[in-house]
C-alpha cells in the first residue's frame, strides 16, 4: 500500500470516541440483587469502559451494552462446555474487554470467577508459573482461561495442577471466544450466591481464596460509591491490576454497579510511563476519581524533573477524588506529589484516605471527600506499648486519618482477650457488616481462625478517636518485639529512607531468631554503590541509624537493587523477604573484612 493509500485510509476511519461521563440512565448505586442484574442495567446506558495504549491514546472504547454483549455469549459458551452453577472458572487478570466479557460470563453462568495475576508481578518465568499452580490448586477451577500470548507459562502451570491430582483444562481464552455462543436458559442467581473468588496479595504459597457472595459484593460497591459521594460527571481513571481487590472490585466490578465510565491503563503500561495516567486524569474533562497506593504517587513525583513545565503539561484541577489505600500511607510522600503537581491545579484536600482488605470485599473505611489527609501525632512510646522514658525527648510518628466507616460497617478495636477498647487505644481491628467475606474457600479453620460471631479479625492494629475515625497502625503479624518492646518496621524502614541515597520501598525489617533464641531485628537494604569502602560506610550509616530507633543492634545487609519482593498490588512484601533471606535466596553483598 502506497503512503498516499495509507493516509486515505487513516482518513477515513472513525475516530475513537471514548464513553461519556453523562448518560440519560438514572444512576443507580449498586442497589441490586445480584451483580448480572447490575450489569443489565449498566448496558441500558451509554457510559462504558475505555483501554488505552501505553502512551495514553484510547485503544478500545467498550460500553456496557457491548459487555454484556460478549459476556452473555460466553456464558453460552461455557455451559455448552458443561459448566455448571458453583464451578470455579480461573483466568489470568489482564486489563482488556476479553478479561471483562469472560469475567462477566463466568457470573452470568453461574460459575465462580477466579482472577489471577500476570506475569510481571513474579521474579521470573519459574516463578510465576509456581504461583498459578498453586492458586489452582486452591481454586480447584474446571477451567484456567488466559491471553493466548503466555499459553506456554499457562500450560506449564495447568500441567504442574493436573500432576498433582488437578482435573483442570487450560486454554488460550481466544479458544473459547471462537466457539459458537447457542442461547440457552442462564441459572437462576441470588444474593446468597458466591460471586467470585478473590485471592489476597499475600496469597503465595498459602493461598486464601476469600469467597464474596453478590450480596456482600453489591453492599460494599454501594458504601464506597456513596461514601465518596459520586454523581454528576464523575469518570474512574485507574492503572490497578484486576487481580488486587482495589484494581478488580473498585476499579472494574464498582464502576459497572455504579455505571460510572472508565479509562484504563494497563499496570505495566504505568510501570513503563507513570506520568500517562495523570494525562488520563488531565484530559477528562468532568471530575475525576482515581486511586492509587502510596508507591504510585511517589513514582510520579520522582518522574517530574525541575525542567518540566507541571502547569502546561498537566490540568489536574478537576481530580475530585485521589484515593490512596491497599498500604500504610506516608504522609511526606502524598506532601512531596503536593509539591510537585500543585501548579497543574492539584488540591491537597482531594486526597482521599481510606483502609479495606479483601476479606471485607473492599472498603472498610473511607474518609469524606474534602478532609484530604488528617494526621495525629502519636508518641512512640504508646507504639511500642512501653513507659515514657522520660530521660529522653519524646519521638513521634505521623499516624493517618483513614476516615469512617461505610455503609452498615461496624469498627471495633480490642485487646488480645477481645474486650473492646476505648478511643486513642491502640488494639486488633475488628469489622463486621454485610460485606465481610462468606469464608475462605474449601478453608473452614482457617475461616474460624479470622471470623467470630459475623466479627472479621483484620490482623491490623489502630485505634479508633472520639469521631468514630480510624487509624491504622500495622500489622499485628509485622511487629518485631525486643526486650518485651514493640517496634513497627514501617518506623525502622521510614528511618533509613531519610538517608541519602534511598527510595520508598529499598528497605525491609523483619524480626529474626537468635541462636540464643531472643528476637532481633533484621534490615535488607538495597545498595546501589560498588565501591567496597563506600559499601561499608553505607552499612555502617544504615545500622547507626536502626540502632538509634530500636536502642539495640540490629542485622543489616546490603543487597543487590530490585532484590526486595511485592506482592501483587506492589507492597513490600516482608514475609517473603523474610523467607527468602533465610533460604538463601537473597543473597546480601560480601563487604571486605
Amino acid at each position: 500500500m502506497t503512503e498516499t493509500a495509507q493516509m486515505d485510509r487513516k482518513a477515513d476511519t472513525p475516530a475513537l470516541v471514548p464513553t461519556p461521563n453523562l448518560c440519560d440512565l438514572p444512576r443507580r448505586y449498586a442497589d441490586f440483587a445480584t451483580f448480572g442484574e447490575a450489569l443489565d442495567y449498566a448496558a441500558q446506558g451509554t457510559r462504558g469502559l475505555n483501554f488505552h495504549d501505553p502512551r495514553g491514546n484510547l485503544a478500545r472504547p467498550y460500553p456496557f451494552r457491548e459487555l454484556r454483549e460478549d459476556a452473555l455469549k460466553m456464558a453460552y459458551r461455557l455451559i455448552a462446555r458443561g459448566v455448571k452453577k458453583g464451578d470455579r472458572i480461573a483466568l489470568v487478570a489482564e486489563t482488556g474487554a476479553e478479561f471483562a466479557a469472560l469475567f462477566c460470563g463466568a457470573v452470568y453462568a453461574g460459575a465462580w470467577p477466579v482472577p489471577l495475576p500476570l506475569p510481571t508481578s513474579f521474579g521470573g518465568k519459574d516463578n510465576y508459573i509456581d504461583q498459578l499452580a498453586v492458586q489452582l490448586a486452591s481454586s480447584d477451577p474446571l477451567y484456567f482461561f488466559y491471553p493466548p500470548e503466555i499459553a506456554a507459562m499457562g500450560d506449564a502451570a495447568t500441567a504442574a495442577h493436573n500432576a498433582k491430582g488437578g482435573a483442570c483444562t487450560g486454554q488460550g481464552w481466544d479458544v473459547l471466544a471462537a466457539e459458537a455462543a447457542v442461547e440457552c436458559e442462564l441459572p437462576q442467581a441470588s444474593g446468597d450466591d458466591i460471586s467470585y473468588l478473590q485471592y489476597s496479595s499475600g496469597s503465595t504459597r498459602f493461598p486464601h481464596g476469600v469467597a464474596v457472595t453478590h450480596r456482600s459484593l453489591l453492599n460494599n460497591l454501594r458504601g464506597h460509591s456513596l461514601g465518596m459521594h459520586i454523581d454528576g460527571d464523575d469518570r474512574c481513571i485507574s492503572w490497578l491490576p484486576w487481580y488486587h481487590d482495589m484494581g478488580l472490585v473498585g476499579c472494574f466490578l464498582g464502576v459497572i454497579a455504579n455505571q460510572i465510565s472508565t479509562d484504563y491503563l494497563k499496570t505495566e503500561d504505568f510501570a513503563r510511563r507513570p506520568l500517562a495516567w495523570l494525562d488520563l486524569i488531565s484530559r477528562n474533562k468532568g471530575h475525576s476519581a482515581s486511586f492509587s497506593p502510596t508507591f504510585g504517587y511517589d513514582i510520579c513525583a520522582r518522574r517530574i524533573s525541575s525542567q518540566t513545565n507541571v502547569a502546561e503539561r498537566f490540568d489536574l484541577s478537576r481530580w475530585r477524588i485521589a484515593g490512596n489505600g491497599a498500604d500504610m500511607i506516608r504522609p511526606d510522600v502524598m506532601q512531596s506529589f503536593v509539591n510537585a503537581f500543585a501548579p497543574a491545579g492539584f488540591k491537597a484536600s482531594a486526597f482521599l484516605p481510606s483502609y479495606g482488605l479483601a476479606e471485607a470485599t473492599l472498603a472498610v473505611t473511607i474518609m469524606p471527600p474534602g478532609e484530604g489527609i488528617r494526621i495525629e501525632l502519636v508518641e512512640e512510646e504508646r507504639l511500642s506499648g512501653t513507659k515514657r522514658d522520660l530521660s529522653r525527648p519524646a519521638r513521634y510518628r505521623a499516624i493517618v486519618n483513614c476516615g469512617k466507616p461505610v455503609l452498615d460497617m461496624a469498627v471495633e478495636v480490642r485487646k488480645a482477650d477481645g474486650s473492646v477498647l476505648g478511643d486513642h487505644q491502640i488494639g486488633k481491628v475488628w469489622c463486621k457488616g454485610i460485606s465481610v467475606m462468606h469464608s475462605y474457600f474449601r478453608d473452614p479453620e482457617s475461616t474460624d481462625a479470622c471470623l467470630v460471631d459475623g466479627w472479621l479479625d483484620t490482623g491490623d492494629m489502630g485505634y479508633l478517636n472520639a469521631e468514630g475515625y480510624l487509624f491504622i497502625v500495622g500489622r499485628a503479624k509485622d511487629m518485631i518485639i525486643i526486650n518485651g518492646k514493640n517496634h513497627w518496621p514501617q518506623d525502622i524502614e521510614w528511618a533509613v529512607e531519610q538517608l541519602p541515597g534511598f527510595h520508598q520501598g529499598d528497605i525491609a525489617a523483619f524480626s529474626l531468631e537468635t541462636e540464643s533464641g531472643e528476637e532481633t531485628a533484621a534490615v535488607l537494604v538495597h545498595c546501589r554503590v560498588s565501591d567496597p569502602v563506600e559499601r561499608q560506610k553505607l552499612k555502617t550509616a544504615v545500622a547507626e541509624k536502626v540502632r538509634s530507633i530500636l536502642g539495640h543492634p540490629a542485622v543489616v545487609e546490603l543487597v543487590p537493587p530490585r532484590t526486595l519482593p511485592r506482592t501483587s498490588s506492589g507492597k513490600l512484601s516482608r514475609a517473603k523477604a523474610k523467607k527468602q533471606y533465610l533460604s538463601g535466596e537473597i543473597v546480601p553483598f560480601e563487604l571486605a573484612a
